[in-house]
């Protein structure tokens, strides 16, 4: 679905002007750098792409050329320059947009930069019928209310609490009247809270819809270094193929998952030529991302001339180990007309088990045939392929 187009037209500001002092560092938060680009583009690329016009980034007075680095690459967004409070900044934003009077507008604050256009879907829909709605997630958690020398002084009631994101939309002509009425210089927790509690006329009694939509876990706030350090940290799983073809010959052995097998031909190659091995490792390899086995064991260094390919199998390991993975399965598939692998089939789950740290529950080892079709239908050579889960440390 084209959420551009399938959108009702709306605005959006996004309250940049902050120095977020508790992620520590001389850059201001909206500015640093998480997953390769700052904060503040990733929101501000959403919401442009989403349809918002226009896109008003509220900044802090003389961070215009940060800004400007900060969002390199964009276009459709305009600067205004904040205020001392979230509020001011929020108000300056909203008295820039009187020009054009739209009918709806998103708030959002830079420091949430994942940004789900599923999310924008629910509050602006949400509006036809409220002149607010804002991002909620339940509270899991037990709640204590806290005395002044932090012992419990009694219980909150989580059913009845929510956790608020943003952005939170609105009813232009609402919220603007609302800010305008807001007593300063009272700072707002967040935009529902002034369109729910200012002094807004006779249409008080009105205002104060704020429908609750669905938010996602996706739209947490980074508010610590840790939390920018989050973006650098292994994803919390990998998935690696490898696939692995030798040739069929007379006079050498044949070994398939580091267990030799008696038969008329074995496989041609550098080391031991073990396809499923081979398979396997390229898998490793492949799910962090290093190259393949010719990388690490090039054909052309004699040192590994007739090498037992389970070396390079337990080499890939330590690798995704040191890259911060461990493996969670393995599924491997052998391609062959002969031998039969069924009889071998507990042996190798063992040996690869070994070989990786694994337990045999977590060894797949199938094979098929191709009907006779194709070089291994010939017999000509055997092929594997094979998928690898890693999971972080």
């Amino acid at each position: 679905m084209d959420a551009k187009s399938s959108l009702p037209a709306f605005a959006a500001i996004i309250v940049a002007a902050g120095k977020g002092l508790r992620v520590g560092g001389d850059v201001a938060k909206q500015f640093r750098e998480w997953r390769g680009r700052s904060l503040l583009a990733h929101s501000a690329e959403t919401l442009i792409k989403a349809g918002a016009d226009p896109v008003l980034v509220v900044i802090s007075e003389g961070s215009e050329d940060a800004a400007n680095e900060a969002l390199s690459g964009l276009s459709g967004f305009s600067f205004v320059t904040g205020g001392a409070t979230r509020h001011d900044s929020v108000r300056a934003g909203l008295e820039a947009l009187t020009n054009i009077m739209p009918e709806r507008v998103l708030i959002h604050d830079a420091a949430r930069p994942d940004l789900p256009i599923a999310v924008v879907e629910r509050l602006l829909e949400a509006l036809a019928q409220h002149h607010g709605a804002i991002p909620t997630l339940p509270v899991v958690d037990s709640l204590a209310v806290a005395s002044v020398d932090e012992t419990m002084a009694g219980k909150a009631e989580r059913e009845t609490l929510r956790r608020v994101q943003t952005p939170q939309a609105f009813r232009y002509p609402d919220i603007l009247a609302a800010h305008r009425a807001w007593p300063g210089p009272t700072n707002a927790g967040d935009d529902a809270q002034v369109l729910t509690e200012a002094a807004t006329g006779t249409s008080a009694a009105i205002a104060r819809s704020v429908a609750l939509v669905h938010g996602d876990e996706r739209l947490k706030k980074i508010t610590f270094a840790e939390d920018l350090m989050e973006a650098t940290r292994p994803a919390p799983y990998r998935v690696g193929q490898g696939f692995d073809v030798h040739r069929l010959v007379s006079g050498e052995e044949l070994w398939l998952c580091g267990v030799k097998l008696d038969h008329d031909k074995g496989l041609s190659g550098h080391s031991d030529a073990d396809v499923a091995l081979h398979a396997i490792t390229d898998a490793v390899l492949g799910g962090i991302g290093d190259g393949d086995i010719g990388t690490h064991f090039p054909p052309s260094d004699q040192q590994w001339a007739g090498a037992r390919s389970g070396q390079f199998l337990e080499h890939a390991v330590n690798l995704a180990r040191k890259a911060g993975y461990v493996i969670g399965n393995i599924d491997l598939t052998i391609i062959c007309e002969e031998p039969k692998i069924g009889p071998h089939r507990p042996a190798m789950r063992t040996e690869v088990a070994n070989l990786t740290s694994l337990d045999e529950g977590a060894v797949s080892i199938k094979a098929t045939t191709t009907e006779k079709l194709g070089f291994t239908g010939r017999g000509e050579g055997i092929a594997a392929q094979a998928i690898v889960g890693l999971h972080a440390i």
